[in-house]
């Protein structure tokens, strides 16, 4: 989307001067409270550590599977508080980070890898009515936007390949007049829409209300509660914690960004920062100008892209295009809020809804994600099959993390199965080299991107040699 501020000057900054350094879902006045730390010692059949969406879908379906198992989660600070509880929401079919990446690492796979995704959406939709799960759930779809004459192009190709490879079913082209009847702004040239691969819901929400279901089925949860060390004892495992630990048969591990117990696997992930802001309400006649009456995700199809919704109160979420990492892949609280990327994200929502001025943001926040080389998920065991883990989501991790940790128990129950069997889940993305070759490495590529967004899409001889690497990267 063309950066551009608004031809009336730089008034959108005021748009900013309110906006609570937060993240609007944990907010929510039904936030619940945190469950005790763990103290002494505890003995269980499955050990899951992380209270994100990977630990919480883990141990939800671990007592689905086998009422019978014990099963501990044990939680740093509090359930929900990190990338599970302030995304934008967008709950997604694909478990390969979008189509055109997972046609091009396995071609030979995709048909099976969009049939489980399907799958898996739709049991994340049984679970939220089954649990009752209060996360205002919508399977709306997304239109993925193009706001430059080459990226319809590019649209309207990519859908002719979709129809040839009979990957096009519940996706449709959207010309200009198409996609400016469901959202109007000025800047949309082209759309595709799919209509049943995604659901919006509120993301806090959809992890306190796991917590709950999970609770409700005898999982032992302890926040506030590190897991500091993981070591092999007996024929099983144990956890320390500052105040005690953990003996386990089995653990699954669901820490994603933050450092893996298994320091083998940190090289596989870095941490990038993503940023978003959210409005205030809509009026009535602010919605009528912008239309959106089917209330889909959107995302242009930018390399450098942007993300926005609407929440159950009609506020805009709007985030995405800065794709921040700090050298030394540093996780650090203070990263979490940057004026110069609210700033350039105001200018550059004026810009795709200039009917919208005057409209203020009340929230503006950011977080790192975990993403690996090849943009989606990898899995693995350690410690002869007594541990399993899944990282890798990329920010798309809502509706793949229950995938996830079917992965994981699957693994862990040593079971052959179509997902275990799946060269996705068998094979593992290249690591990230050490500093600072993967600090330059991703500036250099960050570089590349901008410079492609600016030059009709054309990708330099450092994108081209990522793509034939394997590695074709966006933010």
């Amino acid at each position: 989307m063309a950066p551009s501020a608004m031809s009336r000057g730089n008034n959108w900054t005021k748009s900013l001067s309110d906006a609570q350094p937060v993240p609007y879902w944990l907010e929510d006045p039904g936030k619940p409270h945190p469950e005790p730390a763990l103290t002494g010692a505890e003995t269980c059949d499955l050990l899951v550590v992380g209270g994100g969406y990977s630990g919480l879908w883990t141990a939800l379906i671990a007592k689905e599977r086998d009422p019978g198992r014990d099963v501990v989660l044990l939680e740093g600070r509090e359930v929900g508080w990190a990338a599970s509880g302030r995304n934008g929401g967008f709950c997604a079919a694909s478990l390969t980070h979008g189509l055109p990446n997972g046609l091009a690492r396995w071609p030979e796979e995709i048909h099976k890898l969009q049939e489980l995704g399907a799958r898996n959406l739709d049991e994340i939709e049984k679970a939220v009515a089954r649990h009752s799960l209060d996360c205002d759930f919508e399977r709306t779809g997304e239109i993925d936007v193009a706001t430059e004459t080459y990226q319809a192009r590019e649209l309207r190709d990519w859908y002719e390949e979709m129809e040839r490879e009979g990957l096009a079913d519940g996706i449709e082209f959207l010309d200009a007049e198409a996609v400016r009847e469901q959202v109007d702004s000025p800047t949309f040239q082209a759309g595709l829409w799919d209509r049943q691969g995604v659901a919006m819901l509120h993301p806090a929400k959809l992890a306190w209300g796991l917590k709950r279901a999970c609770l409700a089925l005898g999982v032992r949860i302890h926040e506030r509660t590190p897991a500091l060390t993981l070591k092999p004892y007996g024929a099983g495992m144990a956890v320390r914690t500052p105040y005690g630990s953990v003996r386990a048969r089995k653990v699954a591990l669901g820490t994603n960004i933050f450092p893996n117990l298994l320091k083998r696997v940190r090289a596989y992930t870095v941490p990038v920062y993503d940023y978003a802001l959210m409005t205030e309400p809509l009026s009535d006649e602010q919605l009528t100008s912008i239309g959106w009456k089917n209330r889909q995700g959107l995302g242009d199809s930018a390399n450098q892209f942007h993300y926005f919704r609407l929440s159950a109160d009609n506020r805009i979420l709007w985030g995405g295009y800065d794709a921040i990492h700090h050298y030394g892949g540093r996780v650090r609280a203070e990263y979490d809020d940057r004026p110069e990327t609210y700033a350039k994200l105001a200018g550059h929502f004026f810009t795709c809804f200039p009917q919208l001025e005057g409209v203020r943001f009340t929230h503006a926040w950011g977080g790192a994600i975990d993403t690996c080389s090849r943009f989606s998920a990898f899995f693995g065991t350690a410690h002869h099959g007594n541990v399993a883990y899944a990282a890798g989501y990329t920010g798309l991790g809502v509706g793949a993390t229950r995938f996830g940790a079917e992965v994981m128990l699957d693994l862990l129950a040593g079971e052959t199965t179509e997902r275990t069997s799946l060269e996705m889940v068998r094979k593992k993305p290249l690591p990230f080299p050490p500093e600072p070759f993967a600090w330059t490495g991703i500036a250099l590529t960050k570089w590349s991107l901008a410079r492609a967004d600016s030059h009709g899409g054309r990708r330099n001889l450092w994108l081209r040699t990522m793509d034939r690497l394997g590695l074709g990267f966006d933010s």
